[in-house]
């Protein structure tokens, strides 16, 4: 009788230290990357009269870091193949660390704008990084749990930066918010070269592309550059230059067009011939990933939306100071602080569908209760209305990352992280630029409709003129009126029509904010019905095999 043998299956690969402390380093760099995307919001005006230049001009301090930014992101996994995933991590970290050293040193805004350009360049390699690194780290049944880690640093920074940047501006100097990453990233390259570690097919990787003499798809960096580019200069400054109604941005969007069709022709005809492309856009014929793409983008846009939008009405409408105003969004982040571990400990038990219907049932519940928003609002109950809406935000950042992964192969988690990264970023430019444009439209419309009644001869505006001006001091020698307004002077009755257009521009704005809370509510409403085509997931879902 012959003897059989069989061989075991090599263990996967672990790393030598334990996969907590890999989560924790790589995690710090990351915060430090997501929280300076929306630390320098509140700054701009200080930046701007620092270094002597137009509060228009100053934004571009943040759209030379979000274009820089939506650049890098997809191109990440591509440029691993060549260095290892951990060297250009460390790259990345010391250029941001370096370029955010040299923002607070600028002397002026074109240096400062080009210093954010490199901390832009430097930041897009850091969170696709880390989330490869963690689904390589931790096996399927764990991975739940370390990305509710990463999660903290995606979903919480944006809440915390508004509030810490307005701290640091009030009390120290806008300088201070970037010589703040200097120390964070000193100590995260210091952790990062003894503990973070590439996996053995990560470095297969980079052997075949050093031996095989792969060479650097420059066409297609440059047609990827010019379209996430060219989108994020629209979106950042389309409501300002009133879109198609100028040159510049119609020329910008007919470049992201053309760019964006001949790099969809490139990637493909480069795939076709056996080379590696930059985007990997295989991805996009799985089903479950195009779906986990599509809501990724969702999360983003109404996470940034609703970040922008509440401080901005808490301090253009109710009179808060910017850290006031910031103060509203933290309590939310530490309450997603609390509930990402749970969340992460259910995503390994419970059907990743289920925690994101939860979590979109929530979310729209949420801003269903936020149609409500009115200038008698309390600081408790703006608090309390975000804290709802973050219960629900908390339960689709990690089973909407875990099913992007399943059925992806292992060589493929760098690419995968990178759109998911990509779909957040552009999510979140477009929720931004969403707000700006139709609160500036929204507010318009309401005032047209409101002023017809504000008529002089109108009983109704006449007698509210007169009450008001009667309670109004005249000043010297101010003549006086003797229609309608029963001997008022003039300098009461412009007060008196002064305050009454103030009043209705107040409620106009207001109603623009409902209008854009209730288009929000509809497009949340309508993701869940894509909850139906994603297919269930396997058990203990091996993510990246």
């Amino acid at each position: 009788m012959e003897m059989t043998t069989t061989v075991a299956a090599p263990a996967p690969w672990r790393p030598r230290v334990n996969p907590w402390i890999v989560a924790l380093t790589v995690t710090l760099a990351t915060f430090m990357e997501v929280l300076d995307s929306s630390i320098a919001n509140v700054a701009l005006p200080h930046i701007a009269g620092g270094l002597g230049a137009t509060q228009d001009e100053a934004t571009w301090v943040l759209t030379a870091y979000l274009v820089a930014n939506a650049v890098i992101l997809p191109a990440g996994a591509y440029m691993t193949t060549f260095i290892g995933r951990k060297k250009f991590y460390m790259i990345c970290v010391a250029l941001f660390g370096i370029s955010s050293a040299l923002c607070g040193l600028a002397p002026t805004l074109p240096l400062l704008v080009f210093c954010r350009i490199l901390q832009g360049i430097g930041g897009g390699g850091l969170a696709p990084s880390e989330q490869a690194i963690l689904a390589d780290t931790f096996e399927p049944s764990k991975r739940g749990q370390a990305f509710a880690l990463y999660g903290l640093a995606v979903v919480c920074a944006p809440a915390i930066g508004p509030t810490l940047g307005g701290y640091i501006t009030d009390n120290f100097n806008w300088r201070w918010i970037f010589f703040l990453n200097v120390p964070i990233c000193i100590l995260s390259l210091f952790l990062t070269s003894r503990i973070v570690e590439d996996p053995p097919y990560v470095k297969e990787q980079v052997k075949k592309t050093q031996s095989g003499g792969l060479r650097l798809d420059l066409i297609g960096f440059a047609l990827l550059g010019l379209t996430f580019g060219s989108l994020e200069f629209v979106l950042d400054k389309g409501q300002e230059d009133d879109w198609f109604g100028s040159k510049i941005i119609t020329f910008f969007v007919c470049m992201m067009v053309v760019a964006f069709v001949t790099m969809i022709w490139w990637e493909l005809k480069e795939l076709r011939e056996g080379r590696r492309p930059i985007l990997n856009l295989t991805l996009f014929g799985r089903r479950v990933f195009s779906i986990s793409f599509g809501l990724m983008f969702v999360l983003g846009f109404c996470l940034y939306a609703t970040t922008l939008l509440i401080p901005q009405f808490v301090q253009t409408l109710m009179g808060y100071t910017a850290e006031l105003a910031g103060l509203v969004l933290s309590p939310a982040g530490f309450m997603m602080m609390c509930m990402m571990p749970v969340v992460g400990v259910l995503s390994g038990r419970v059907d990743p569908r289920k925690l994101i219907g939860y979590g979109f049932v929530m979310l729209t519940l949420s801003l269903v209760w936020m149609g409500n928003l009115s200038l008698q609002l309390s600081y408790g109950q703006l608090v309390f209305m975000r804290c709802f809406q973050a219960s629900g935000l908390a339960f689709l950042f990690i089973p909407i990352n875990m099913i992007a992964y399943i059925g992806v192969k292992q060589s493929e988690n760098n690419d995968v992280s990178g759109l998911t990264n990509l779909a957040r970023n552009i999510g979140a430019s477009c929720g931004t630029a969403f707000v700006a444009t139709m609160l500036t439209r929204r507010t318009a419309a309401h005032e047209n409709f409101a002023i017809r009644n504000l008529v002089p001869g109108s009983p109704a505006f006449d007698r509210v003129v007169k009450e008001r001006a009667a309670a109004y001091k005249p000043g010297n020698g101010a003549g006086v009126h003797n229609g309608p307004f029963g001997g008022a002077s003039w300098g009461a009755i412009h007060h008196a029509q002064a305050s009454i257009y103030n009043q209705l521009h107040a409620q106009a704005a207001t109603l623009a904010y409902v209008d854009i809370i209730r288009y929000l509510t509809i497009f949340c409403a309508c993701m869940l019905p894509l909850l139906f085509f994603i297919p269930k997931a396997p058990k203990n879902m091996s993510v990246g095999h």
